[in-house]
């Protein structure tokens, strides 16, 4: 058959159920196959970063590899910041792109860049394919590459020509990967060192955020009655209502959870990830922590784990469940911090003052999101209030970004999850800057019939950069803009929009958006002068408890 009629096949051999694609010329014969597969849907969306968010995102909720396709040049490039997104998030991609013709005259250098060697620094594996015949298994390596731990991306370059070419390969089969399981040794340390510990505290990263170790570390949590932090991108593993846990560390250090992690002499480190900002500072001193992750450790003067218990999270978590039982030791100090946090994260939350302080936000949306419900976050301030006050149920019901950071993930990642999701209420947060960088898939998102709201959070500035002006004593300047009128913006496409005008209306906007289904993007006027009030100045003057 035609080589790219083998792509599409090897595809569906994957179980792919979508390709996000800005196709070019040198897709044409791809886009040809595709046409003719009753299995993939294309989903075709308004720039190759929305097609390559979608990707990730679908990635990162299924644990399978989303899919996504550009052509060459430009198209290629537009990949970039998805790509380093998928990788340092830990999501696994596939980026497909064109290339011209290998076999004979490129019509000089147009368009040309050398698009494998650009991805080699950002992904996992980046290479062109340059037979029909080698398709089968470079498709099922990339996959393999793509899903097993740490995920992340992976470019394939298909030239025009080769992808034209006749070829006479079969797919071949996918097939379950399995981990090792860490030593019964290595196991027993740690559990005497956890039933040793006066006050020992579990953190839950990144690493822990995966399908099938939830019902493991709940059990441990559970069964151990430890108290536990999360990180940012490991919010929503262990339900954030029960009385175990203390809060999201959202900064590195100086919060209020900061006292607990402080005080702690053991600390149970589950699913650490690197490329998030460090939840603590080991250079503090005085503390044992104990590293479990499907990888070691990447030692550091912030971070050098005593022990290390590598392998299959979710069995390394099952055994020392099952090792350790009920743990014994004087919680009262942690009980303290996590009253004087909740004291601190609730208030606000009915603040009735206009343009509304983030606080009120958070707390609203908490209101009308169920507990599988999910917030899409782009990057800003907000992510760091969110990440702060706001408590996750479940699993990838908060999704944010705490590696690339990148603004203009949001709407892309909501809209994933409402295609993936339709009987869950959906909503993107953006501020008004990474909102604008790609509203133009508001389109993408009413051609697909989602069911989605678009929160943007409109203060006329960058409001995150403002704030590390603060933080650092320069002056406030320099990062200020002016918006379209986001009403009129949303009808232009066909969706509908709103404006609140106050604190009060803000839940009952987001109810009847809700009730009404469809697209509605809500602009909400924001005063983030709480940023440096409570992130700032409050926390400088933060006394631990004794």
């Amino acid at each position: 058959m035609k080589a790219s009629d083998l792509l599409i096949k090897a595809l569906e051999n994957e179980g792919v159920e979508y390709i996000f694609a800005v196709p070019g010329e040198e897709n044409l014969d791809v886009l040809e196959s595709l046409r003719k597969s009753d299995r993939i849907r294309l989903i075709l969306t308004r720039h190759e970063q929305g097609a390559a968010f979608m990707a990730a995102i679908y990635g990162r909720l299924t644990g399978k590899a989303g899919v996504c396709m550009a052509t060459l040049g430009p198209g290629a490039t537009n990949f970039v910041t998805p790509a380093a997104y998928a990788q340092l998030g830990a999501f696994p991609l596939i980026m497909i792109t064109g290339q011209k013709p290998i076999k004979k005259s490129k019509q000089g250098r147009f368009q040309i860049v050398d698009v494998v060697g650009l991805f080699k620094p950002i992904t996992k594996l980046s290479t062109q394919i340059v037979h029909g015949n080698t398709i089968p298994a470079l498709v099922r390596e990339s996959f393999r590459i793509a899903e097993e731990e740490r995920p992340g991306a992976v470019l394939l370059e298909l030239p025009e020509d080769i992808a034209a070419e006749d070829c006479d390969a079969v797919p071949f089969p996918p097939h379950s990967r399995f981990y090792a399981s860490a030593q019964d040794d290595v196991i027993a340390t740690a559990a005497d060192l956890i039933s040793k510990a006066k006050q020992p505290l579990v953190i839950i990263g990144a690493g822990s955020n995966r399908r099938k170790v939830r019902g493991a570390l709940c059990d441990f949590v559970h069964t151990t009655r430890l108290p536990f932090v999360t990180t940012q991108m490991g919010k929503g593993v262990v339900d954030e209502r029960s009385e175990l846990c203390l809060g999201t560390a959202a900064l590195s250090d100086g919060d209020y959870l900061h006292c607990a992690i402080d005080r702690s002499d053991l600390i149970i480190n589950f699913g650490h990830d690197v490329v998030e900002k460090p939840p603590f500072f080991m250079e503090h001193g005085g503390k044992t922590v104990i590293h479990v992750n499907y990888k070691a450790a990447q030692v550091d003067q912030v971070y050098f784990p005593q022990l290390e218990i590598i392998g299959d999270l979710e069995q390394s978590v099952k055994n020392l469940t099952a090792k350790i039982g009920k743990v014994t030791f004087d919680a009262a100090y942690f009980e303290k911090v996590k009253a004087n946090i909740k004291e601190h994260v609730e208030e606000g939350r009915e603040d009735p003052r206009f343009p509304i302080i983030p606080q009120r936000v958070v707390g609203d949306v908490r209101k009308v999101i169920g507990d599988e419900d999910i917030i899409a976050l782009d990057n800003g301030i907000y992510k760091v209030w969110f990440a702060r006050n706001y408590a996750a149920h479940f699993p990838n019901t908060v999704l944010l970004d705490n590696a690339l950071a990148t603004m203009g993930a949001g709407l892309p990642s909501a809209m994933m999850a409402a295609l993936l999701y339709p009987d869950r209420r959906v909503m993107a947060i953006c501020g008004d800057g990474g909102f604008m960088m790609n509203s133009q898939e508001i389109e993408t998102a009413l051609r697909l019939k989602l069911n989605l709201v678009v929160t943007v959070l409109n203060d006329g500035s960058y409001g995150m950069i403002r704030w590390k002006q603060a933080q650092y004593g320069f002056d406030d300047w320099g990062l200020e803009f002016s918006n379209p009128d986001f009403v009129k913006y949303a009808e232009s496409y066909g969706a509908h929009g709103h404006r609140v005008n106050s604190a009060e209306s803000l839940v009952e906007t987001f109810e009847s958006a809700f009730r009404a289904g469809g697209v509605h993007v809500i602009d909400v006027p924001v005063d983030y002068s709480e940023n440096k009030k409570v992130l700032i100045d409050e926390l400088q003057d933060r006394v631990c408890l004794i």
